[in-house]
């Protein structure tokens, strides 16, 4: 076949320019209506022709007559085209999901006729089983199918993702996001996971996952790396079947004598390793999950009640389980509703800070914020130190949102039956931790004893915290 001329090429891609971005919902024809179309109209990215073959490949693999085997082939030749797709392209395919393999309304509207019109035990029985068929819909099949070949949970975990960064605005692929969020439920259930112990002679290729995947204390080096699954540390990953070299969320452990207090001694490479017969304490000083499709699946809980399990069978004699946990949440929300703290003080405590800080009372939190560059400096009875302090325990105490914490990291170890343990002054000196937090961090202890009534207490809207980070909040 002969090369298009030069000049034909470029127009071509400038008719095509606008394609290359994804479209807009006002913009667009129902699929429906594409799919019988001669010719693409706007910004469309694929042409009808396209749109027809993408729509046969789908439709075999979400076939009921056709063997896993043969539907998976189709599956994966989407899966190739799918590859080399631009954004717009990719949408596209998103709403032939959405629009033309949706669940049939009419076998619906049938079958919830015939469970009303249910006169005893066993027709109710029939019409709850024939419900239960008609809403499992084409959808669902197809992606159970792109779920088969090698590579395919990999490939609708990624498209999740993909999803997941669109606008929340954006509102035509809420069923296709739903419909992976209930099937990644089902098929990530802890049931199915595998945790497994990631030691040094772990295959290389694993640890660089967990350099590639770390989200709360960036692995530097390789030294840095073998310093955190050195012989007094830890670390555990949940692991997928479909998916056997891919951690999906993992925790970071060091064994030490007592609660720790700062990050820095736990990541020093050149640092003594402790003692292991003098252990009492299991600190969970990093947690990462690694999938971002997976948002929504939950499973840190079961990671860390099997990770204290292991723990307990190989150290019987470790009394405490508890975490060095970040505050990301804490400068932004003191720069934004920080004042509601403030309004809190006494006149003498306004005065002694707005002293301090060399301003006129009362005290804008904004200029106590600026000032928290300096806390290194800071002593333990330095008055900047008491307010910060008492600003941090009042954001973990009461930062709350419809029942539930304010900070990320809170609201995972919280929901898991931790509680507010200590909050701890310069614990984390890295940009990143006076960024977020003006070095502040914080452990959340794991009383096993406590977990059900640590629960039960958050979910009537207050907050499991220790007598000391209570005192903190009342007063300074």
């Amino acid at each position: 076949m002969k090369a298009a001329p030069d000049w034909l090429a470029r127009s071509v891609d400038k008719l095509r320019g606008a394609a290359a971005q994804p479209v807009a919902a006002a913009t667009q024809r129902p699929m429906a209506q594409r799919l019988k179309a001669t010719l693409r109209r706007g910004p469309e990215a694929l042409s009808p022709h396209v749109l027809r073959r993408l729509m046969d490949d789908l439709q075999a693999a979400a076939s009921e007559q056709l063997s896993e085997v043969e539907a998976a082939k189709h599956a994966q030749s989407v899966m190739g085209w799918y590859a080399s797709a631009t954004d717009a392209q990719k949408a596209d395919l998103w709403l032939l999901m959405c629009e033309e393999f949706g669940p049939d309304a009419q076998r619906i509207q049938a079958v919830r006729l015939q469970l009303e019109q249910a006169r005893n035990p066993g027709e109710m029985t029939q019409a709850e089983i024939d419900l239960r068929k008609v809403l499992v819909s084409a959808r669902t099949r197809l992606l159970q199918r792109f779920s088969v070949p090698e590579g395919g949970m990999r490939f609708l975990i990624d498209m999740r993702a993909e999803l997941l960064k669109l606008p929340k605005s954006d509102k035509r692929f809420v069923a296709l996001d739903a419909e992976l969020e209930h099937l990644f439920a089902n098929w990530f259930d802890v049931a199915f996971l595998e945790l497994r112990k990631l030691t040094w002679d772990s295959p290389a290729s694993l640890l660089e996952k967990l350099i590639q995947y770390e989200a709360v204390h960036d692995i530097r080096s390789w030294a840095d790396l073998k310093n955190r699954v050195d012989s007094d540390r830890r670390c555990y990953g949940f692991f997928h079947p479909k998916m056997p070299n891919e951690p999906l969320i993992f925790v970071e452990v060091a064994l030490v004598e007592q609660m720790s207090a700062a990050i820095a001694p736990l990541l020093d490479e050149h640092g003594a390793r402790a003692d292991l017969s003098k252990a009492s304490t299991a600190i969970f000083y990093s947690i990462s999950n690694t999938q971002n499709g997976l948002r929504g699946v939950s499973f840190g809980n079961s990671l860390i009640k099997r990770v204290v399990d292991d723990l307990l069978s190989e150290f019987p004699k470790l009394r405490s389980f508890a975490t060095l946990s970040p505050i990301p949440g804490l400068r932004q929300w003191l720069l934004k509703h920080g004042d509601v703290v403030t309004a809190q003080w006494t006149p003498k405590q306004h005065t002694a800070v707005a002293q301090a800080l060399g301003v006129t009372a009362p005290v804008q939190i904004a200029q106590l914020v600026q000032a928290g560059g300096d806390v290194q400096q800071w002593a333990e009875t330095h008055v900047l130190r008491k307010a910060l302090m008492a600003c941090a325990a009042h954001y973990l105490a009461k930062g709350m949102d419809q029942g539930r914490p304010l900070d990320p990291v809170a609201r995972f170890h919280l929901g898991n039956g931790a509680r507010v343990e200590r909050i701890n002054w310069a614990a984390d000196l890295s940009s990143k931790g006076l960024k977020q937090s003006l070095g502040l961090m914080v452990n959340y202890l794991y009383d096993l004893k406590r977990l059900d009534k640590h629960r039960d207490s958050l979910a009537q809207g207050k907050v499991p915290v220790s007598a000391e980070v209570d005192a903190w909040r009342k007063g300074w």
